[in-house]
């Protein structure tokens, strides 16, 4: 929708930008393209808080030559706002997905006037990184208010497309602001304001173009699918490829998706058996959802789950992820460094006591864990180390570590965990016999494990007290719960809740006294 020149009030434009992303160069372009047309601008900023909890963000208020009641600027100096107004905004533009749910979410987007410019990628916040479970926002809600609140919305990875270009996101923004159509600056006035900068210009026309062209073409998608997931890292191996196979015969269509990728994340974790282990240790839970009349669901879920705990976090999973080539190659991008120009990486690492006895023989570690225990050391025998990764000892170091990938299977928590893994699957198993929410929450309870040291412990010693409080009454038909197995799912779901809120296990400890009995409505 093209906006008239003739404006009865100023042109309302608000950024949210992160660090790094130039929202401080996007917005300097928007005022020098539209001062060259004649606009009376005025532009302010507010700083955002550090470590991913809020965006920087800049304002921008213009006026048209022909904005005033006498025709000219001059004659009438328009009267501008140093801060944008709930309902008053015309264009908003955010860096990042959550961050136009922020703006929604403060009333800076409306029907009645605002056009929604935003990227669909994601740079996850601080209260997503630091939860004990899954902490993502759901980005479909976010996308689906876009289309309620917005008078009209453009989203699409414009991160992605500023990668293509070799350039930095903001020149993207600036051309999907440009084929909106909702600012009355023709495109070469926003061409010349990127070449008055004289930094990239190249790569940030292209981007520019690039940009305004998607928007023109309205050929935008919001999200990726699920069912579109790949492994960019390279192509699978043909045993691989027999597993995958092994996917697609024998699990139902809902499933696959995850699973390929599960199939993938355990082959490289440890070797091809482990990951045939994952699919055998998934059938039985597939034949139960199948006797169950489930289409899938389930199989789904728990696949999911299994993965990430077979794949538990080690000093070798971390080895192995700081040597990935994709990694340096994404850190190299990210710095902007040139083909041939050397970077540095330093790796920050802090094993502890728990780190090195996973690796050792169970008859050796489970006396060393015992006596730090006793002495109340347990926790402070950690290591600081820094490791140059680019450098020749820096890499040897990690490489070692990810070779001993092949000694792990003898590991004292290898084998603990899998026989955990193995009770977990047989609890799930069970349950879907008795009803298939029930089963599902029970999966779900995986999200207590994560980490190590400390944190594992806290997530370990949650998930053991719903196991024991209330799955292995529910499954025996010991106790209320146990009597209603979907009020046994209800109940599960609120425990696992509070645990991952706090997790100290005080909310934990509050929720399996109380033992709320579920209320289902009748059929």
């Amino acid at each position: 929708m093209a906006a008239a020149t003739n404006q009865a009030k100023p042109i309302g434009l608000l950024i949210a930008a992160m660090g790094g992303e130039g929202g401080g160069v996007l917005r300097q372009w928007l005022v020098d393209a539209a001062m060259a047309e004649g606009f009376a601008v005025q532009s302010t900023s507010i700083p955002g808080v550090a470590q991913r909890t809020g965006a920087t963000t800049y304002y921008i208020e213009m006026q048209g030559p022909d904005g005033g009641d006498e025709g000219e600027v001059g004659a009438r100096r328009p009267i501008m706002s140093l801060y944008p107004l709930a309902g008053s905004v015309d264009i908003m533009v955010a860096s990042e997905l959550i961050e136009a749910g922020r703006a929604m979410q403060n009333g800076f987007v409306t029907p009645n006037c605002t056009t929604l410019i935003a990227s669909t990628h994601r740079v996850y916040a601080m209260a997503e990184r630091t939860a004990m479970g899954d902490g993502r926002f759901d980005g479909a809600k976010v996308v689906a208010a876009a289309g309620n609140l917005a008078q009209q919305a453009v989203l699409f990875d414009m991160e992605a497309m500023a990668q293509e270009h070799n350039s930095v996101i903001n020149s993207v923004l600036l051309g999907a602001i440009a084929g909106s159509k909702r600012l009355p600056i023709p495109v070469a006035g926003f061409e010349a304001a990127i070449r008055a900068t004289g930094r990239a210009v190249e790569a940030n026309l292209a981007a520019f173009r690039a940009g305004m062209a998607a928007v023109e073409r309205g050929d935008l998608a919001a999200l990726v699918p699920d069912d579109d997931l790949k492994r960019p890292w390279h192509a699978d191996p043909p045993m691989v490829e027999e597993l995958q196979h092994r996917v697609r015969e024998e699990f139902p269509p809902p499933a696959r998706a995850v699973l390929k990728e599960a199939v993938n994340r355990l082959f490289e974790y440890q070797n091809l058996a482990y990951a045939e282990c994952f699919l055998q240790r998934l059938m039985p839970i597939e034949r139960a959802e199948l006797e169950a009349e489930g289409h899938g669901e389930l199989v789904r879920e728990a696949g999911r789950y299994l993965a990430l705990w077979m794949s538990y976090e080690d000093v070798i999973r971390v080895a192995q992820a700081k040597l990935r080539p994709e990694r340096q190659a994404r850190i190299r991008r990210e710095v902007g460094a040139k083909a041939g120009e050397p970077v540095r990486i330093r790796e920050y690492l802090k094993p502890g006591l728990d780190e090195v006895t996973a690796l050792l023989p169970g008859w050796i570690a489970r006396p060393l864990l015992a006596a730090a225990e006793k002495a109340g050391w347990r926790d402070r025998l950690n290591i600081g180390m820094t490791v140059n990764s680019t450098a020749l000892w820096g890499h040897f170091l990690l490489s070692t570590l990810a070779s001993l990938r092949v000694l792990r299977p003898l590991g004292y928590r290898f084998k603990s965990e899998q026989v955990l893994i193995d009770q977990w699957i047989d609890n799930i198993t069970r349950a879907a016999a008795l009803d298939l929410d029930l089963a599902m929450e029970i999966a779900a309870c995986q999200r207590l494990l994560k980490g190590y040291g400390q944190t594992h412990r806290h997530g370990w010693d949650s998930f053991n007290r719903i196991m024991t409080t209330l799955v292995t009454p529910a499954l025996s038909g010991v106790g209320d719960s146990g009597a209603d197995p979907r009020g046994a799912a209800l109940t599960i779901a609120l425990a696992r809740d509070a645990a991952l809120a706090d997790p100290d296990g005080k909310s934990l400890g509050a929720a399996l006294q109380s033992e709320p009995k579920a209320e289902i409505a009748a059929e």
